[in-house]
């Protein structure tokens, strides 16, 4: 306790008041005066070292969402590759049950949009059916898919389609259920056959030729003859035929 005569008030009991030494005063006014440079110190050590750290998650966090990323596309590439050709997809029949066009696979396929009324129904009909007669089913099919988007040349119902194309034609190929090759709302299957041909239909009966692995080899316009189309079918069927000769 440091005293002076001020300290001293009144009488008694004496009322003493505590002073703090000067010297005291000084050293506590370095200490706190040193204080916040402490602070600053300690706060840059942090930030240093934390800003590395900072850094590292930024990086990891990228990493992470890239592989996510790409396991997402990879996935995405594997679906859709699995549908990559004409016998991965399905099909109504006339009586709206679904057919899956793998029953087809390993052969040769022609497929052709028809239509029941049109200027060229009764020679492609006729075509159509001769070729199927000729080469049967164990190495070639020709698949029929009915449009009505081209004027009125095929208003009839599944039923009313089936009826005239077997009774007028014998048609007894396969010939599917009633779709639309155009638009948004076109067949999943005859899309994937007119973009792997880079050519979509403009009339009744164009044809196109599938491998047996389900790829679009070629095509024809409804006036090329069946004759010139039948060169082709004759060709993929013998590479058919020889190709399960050297497998046995």
């Amino acid at each position: 306790m440091y005293l002076t005569p001020k300290t001293l008030r009144g009488t008694y009991p004496y009322r003493v008041t505590h002073t703090v030494h000067p010297r005291i005063t000084s050293l506590r006014r370095l200490h706190f005066a040193s204080f916040p440079t402490k602070m600053e110190n300690l706060a840059a050590c942090h930030l240093k070292y934390s800003v590395p750290k900072a850094r590292m998650f930024i990086v990891f966090l990228t990493m992470m969402i890239c592989t996510g990323g790409l396991f997402l596309l990879q996935n995405t590439f594997l679906k859709t590759s699995k549908s990559k050709d004409f016998y991965s997809f399905e099909v109504k029949d006339l009586k709206g049950r679904t057919v899956s066009l793998e029953k087809f696979r390993g052969k040769a396929s022609l497929v052709v949009n028809v239509a029941s009324y049109c200027e060229q129904t009764e020679r492609n009909y006729k075509g159509l059916q001769g070729l199927h007669r000729e080469f049967g089913t164990s190495h070639f099919n020709v698949l029929a898919f009915p449009c009505g988007q081209f004027g009125d040349t095929e208003p009839g119902s599944n039923r009313d389609i089936e009826a005239f194309a077997k009774e007028k034609y014998g048609v007894s190929f396969p010939i599917f259920s009633k779709i639309k090759i155009m638009g948004s709302e076109a067949d999943p299957a005859f899309t994937f056959v007119t973009d792997s041909a880079k050519k979509a239909p403009k009339w009744n009966f164009w044809k196109y030729l599938i491998n047996p692995q389900g790829q679009v080899v070629k095509f024809w316009k409804p006036e090329e003859p069946i004759e010139n189309i039948k060169k082709d079918v004759v060709e993929l069927v013998r590479e058919i035929i020889l190709k399960k000769k050297v497998e046995l």
